[in-house]
């Protein structure tokens, strides 16, 4: 008799485990059992559908359940697992098309039930126009309102990716897009500065963004939306989209006994077995473990479940040592028009919660050769451990290209590897695809002189909390033409080639942070005043070129 293996849900977890399976196991029987009316679809896709970059439905989904059962895998739509006994190895399973159900035996069990959206308890959630976006139909539902109804005015309450990818694509679509995000920044996985950057570019493309704001309510006339309410304004709309999180489905699984972690998602070992034998979990709905703190995390990503996936199925029935997925790093990256946003690691607010003592860089760069058409800058933050020079994370933000650098960052962070590593890491180079010294070993690089003593630097956010204070000056200095187009408030010109002859203009008893467009002069001109005998000196981390806040 065939070895039984039964899936529960079937996005991006169940079914590359699905597919992993019978390649392995070809005398087994897969089944994989889903709520939904589509299988094996790609949800980070769904924002570029409704901005209609991904022109048609289809287009979404990687496999269909005729293609699975062309390779022996049999698709179960609108069905829903509603019992496991895990004593009897069955599944009582309710057909969602004539309501009847039945029984499924299995010899493993894979649970794969994802993550489900936040739904905020206000008044109003449940008008018509009020979406989530979790499933092909929401995306569906969203487009076919700008481009059959005509809405005109949207707002999104939530600043994550998910809700940044549909602003966008719904300003692409000619709809006029407010944010509303809870805390005091978008992009919350990100540190501050990174997300004020990408919070600054936004709004230029014409997004209006209110932070530190909490949606009270949802108004409506006949039914439909009229109006979002906050704690401090009100906003007149015709489309919401609630954006604010998901959290683990894992109902069925606490039900069964078994084991939540402490995320609130199932907890897996690194073979993704749960507490229960024969029963594995895999994707959104269960935990990994990050790989810095070797501490529990949850990290709901299509690629980490296709990690996942792949893992549990190996081990199903191993012929040999199990397979296993040590940790992740949450490695992301996002697209917002023309910006990119990536990160990896810790940010620095993980590292001072967890009680690193750690410094940060912020290094603008080119991502190509400046004299190649069409190189592009870059911002990096790199968080570095003081006591092993580990790094601990990264974050890379601007026009140009950010996966590389940040794929970088997270192959050296998986292989525990220093900034000294970092800065001599042999990367491939040519002026199409780099500088000679790339965005990323040149951070490393000031990473190094800062932990050496070669310079003590500033972050924007320390400045701007300094800024007024009588004990600060600013010296600025690059050329009076680059002054004049903007600086930070209070600042003092004196061009790096006039410093050492108006070094007397300088106040030696008060905190000097020196500035310039991206840290280069200012470095330059921190050796200068310390050969002077300046002590209280400092540069400001990115230049004006990483100060996310208004120039003047």
């Amino acid at each position: 008799m065939k070895k039984k293996i039964l899936i529960i849900g079937g996005v991006a977890a169940g079914t590359k485990t699905a597919a992993k399976a019978v390649r392995e196991y070809p005398d087994v029987e897969v089944k994989v059992i889903t709520e939904e009316e589509y299988v094996s679809y790609a949800g980070c896709g769904l924002p570029y559908y409704i901005g209609n970059v991904i022109k048609e439905k289809s287009h979404l989904t990687v496999m269909n359940p005729e293609k699975f059962k062309e390779r022996k895998v049999e698709i179960l739509l609108k069905h829903k697992a509603e019992r496991i006994i895990p004593s009897e190895k069955r599944v009582i399973v309710k057909d969602l098309t004539t309501g009847e159900t039945r029984d499924f035996f299995y010899d493993k069990l894979v649970i794969a039930t994802g993550a489900k959206p936040i739904v905020p308890p206000i008044p109003g959630a449940d008008l018509k126009n009020v979406f989530k976006l979790r499933s092909i139909d929401d995306a569906v539902g969203i487009r076919e309102q700008v481009e059959k109804y005509g809405v005109k005015n949207a707002t999104v309450v939530g600043g994550g990716f998910i809700g940044l990818e549909v602003a966008e694509n719904l300003t692409q679509q000619g709809v006029k897009v407010t944010l509303v995000e809870l805390l005091d920044q978008i992009l919350p996985n990100f540190d501050r500065e990174i997300a004020l950057l990408a919070q600054s570019y936004l709004e230029k493309k014409g997004i209006t963004i209110f932070t530190g704001e909490k949606a009270v309510a949802i108004e409506g006339t006949d039914g439909k939306v009229t109006a979002l309410v906050t704690d401090k304004r009100k906003i007149d709309t015709e489309l919401v989209l609630l954006s604010i999180g998901v959290l683990p489905n894992t109902e069925l699984a606490k039900e069964a006994g078994i084991e939540l972690g402490v995320k609130g998602a199932i907890k897996v070992n690194e073979h993704m077995e749960t507490n229960i034998p024969d029963i594995f979990a895999v994707g959104d709905c269960a935990e990994n473990i990050n790989l810095i703190t070797n501490s529990p995390a949850w990290y709901p990503m299509g690629s980490t479940s296709n990690k996942m996936g792949r893992v549990a199925a190996l081990n199903l029935f191993p012929k040999g040592e199990k397979d296993s997925l040590k940790g992740v790093l949450g490695t992301t990256v996002v697209k917002l028009f023309e910006l990119n946003a990536a990160r990896t690691g810790l940010s620095e607010r993980d590292a001072k919660a967890l009680g690193y003592d750690y410094i940060t860089v912020l290094v603008p760069a080119n991502d190509r050769a400046h004299y190649y058409p069409g190189h592009k800058t870059i911002v990096t933050k790199l968080i570095v451990d003081k006591k092993t020079h580990r790094v601990l994370g990264g974050q890379v933000i601007g026009e140009g290209v950010v996966d590389k650098p940040i794929d970088i960052l997270a192959t050296l962070i998986t292989l525990k590897g220093t900034v000294e590593d970092l800065a001599k890491i042999d990367l491939a180079y040519a002026p199409p695809f780099s500088m000679a010294l790339s965005s990323t070993i040149v951070a490393a690089n000031v990473a190094v002189n800062k932990l050496t003593g070669r310079v003590e630097g500033i972050s924007p956010l320390a400045l701007k909390e300094k800024l007024g204070s009588p004990d600060l000056q600013i010296i600025d200095v690059r050329t009076e033409a680059e002054f004049l187009t903007g600086a930070i408030p209070g600042a003092k010109n004196i061009p790096l080639n006039e410093l050492e002859k108006r070094a007397s203009e300088i106040n030696r008893d008060k905190e000097t942070i020196l500035i310039c467009k991206v840290g280069l002069r200012a470095y330059l001109a921190y050796r200068t005043l310390k050969h002077l005998g300046f002590e209280n000196i400092k540069i400001l981390d990115g230049g004006v070129t990483a100060w996310p806040f208004e120039l003047e």
